[in-house]
């Protein structure tokens, strides 16, 4: 007698490693805010949020409003967050 049981295939696009930055730069920026909000990285939030769009401040392209996974919004400032004490807890993952 076969089961049915259900398997969730994994996501086409996972991260192949991981590093930790020392120093601030875009990317980390970029990393902090998707990982405030609760996401690995662009990819997931695309992925889980089912949508092209990330709305983005015009003048530096900082991420301008996220909505976390329990369906709230992350909105964040047109300068830079991420405080030095955490750069170094921020992931930045490579494909």
């Amino acid at each position: 007698m076969l089961m049915a049981t259900s398997v969730k295939m994994p996501s086409p696009l996972q991260p192949k490693s991981m590093t930790r930055p020392t120093q601030w730069n875009e990317e980390v920026e970029e990393a902090y805010r998707f990982q405030l909000a609760g996401y690995r990285d662009e990819i997931e939030y695309k992925e889980v949020r089912q949508t092209e769009h990330v709305d983005r401040w015009p003048h530096n392209g900082f991420i301008k409003k996220l909505v976390r996974r329990d369906g709230c919004f992350y909105y964040y400032d047109k300068t830079r967050e991420c405080p030095d004490k955490q750069i170094n807890k921020t992931k930045l993952y490579a494909y």
